[in-house]
């Protein structure tokens, strides 16, 4: 990994990377810490975490680790203060950590544990850190965030508690950069597409195949889904939204995979009719599906 893909505005900077010791969120790392940027590296497996660290550090980069579930309030909380603790302040938070959908998984067959298991391996972990994170970043008036959603969010995947999760992670995304402009801090979402062990195997690919046979995910997509590029591909979004180039920008949720960049427009309704309440009745039923079907 080198350092010359982003500016040098990240050097000196503090950064917290949740899921940092795998794929995305480990590629993340190591370009945040090649860039001169101070990392904690976070995941649940307290070797893929360390092995994450000695590759920083033994680069020449900044690094400490501290494994555990980042829903957990209390992990949460110890990840903003060893940031703090270790390298002065807390300038980024970055939320890649993420889990898969049980194989097969719907509404039909999805239990209630593991639909909260979803929920709270993404929303919860993005909710817990940035709430441990906000009131500092506030305080110094600065600081960015950065939480990864997915495409799955508008359904083309089916699942449950996956998509469920990364749809609001959106909506709270979105709400906190409006909460925090105020203080010059700035929230923003990727929705990345890498080659990571959640979009690879057997399982994995059966599971792409099916959605394509079943007329969710078309030709194009099932086939970027079963070819992505490299987590490096997408690390310098991240970066870039994390270093002061990107000033001016929050509240924006973004799509890249390889090397494909775009971005989800906000949302605005479409108009179907319109009339004033004070002087007419309810819709009619009959009023309500010319209106939705456009007869």
């Amino acid at each position: 990994m080198t350092g010359d893909r982003v500016p040098d505005s990240l050097a000196g900077r503090a950064a917290v990377v949740v899921g940092g010791s795998r794929g995305i969120g480990r590629a993340v790392a190591e370009l945040l810490a090649a860039s001169g940027a101070g990392v904690v590296v976070n995941g649940r497996d307290p070797d893929a975490v360390d092995d994450t660290v000695e590759v920083i550090t033994g680069s020449g980069g900044r690094a400490i680790g501290l494994a555990g579930a980042a829903h957990v309030e209390a992990t949460a909380v110890a990840l903003v203060q060893a940031c703090r603790d270790e390298y002065g302040s807390v300038d980024v938070l970055i939320n890649c950590a993420g889990v898969a959908e049980p194989p097969g998984s719907s509404i039909l067959s999805v239990s209630t544990e593991q639909f909260q298991n979803l929920l709270d391996a993404h929303l919860g972990t993005a909710f817990q850190t940035c709430r441990a994170a906000a009131p500092i970043m506030a305080e110094q008036r600065r600081g960015s965030i950065v939480n990864s959603g997915s495409v799955a969010f508008l359904g083309d995947y089916g699942g449950t508690g996956y998509p469920a999760g990364k749809g609001a992670i959106n909506g709270l995304t979105v709400a906190v950069a409006a909460e925090l402009a105020p203080y010059g801090v700035r929230a923003n979402v990727v929705c990345p597409g890498a080659k990571t062990r959640l979009s690879t195997g057997d399982e994995y690919e059966k599971h792409i195949r099916d959605l394509n046979a079943r007329g969710l995910l078309d030709e194009v997509s099932m086939r970027a889904s079963l070819d992505p590029a490299p987590a490096d591909y997408v690390a310098p979004l991240y970066a870039y939204l994390a270093s002061d180039l990107s000033v001016g920008v929050s509240g924006s949720v973004f799509l890249a995979s390889g090397g494909f960049l775009g971005r989800f427009e906000r949302p605005v309704p479409a108009v179907l009719g319109y009339r004033d309440h004070q002087r007419f009745s309810p819709w009619s039923l009959d009023e309500l599906h010319a209106m939705v079907t456009n007869r």
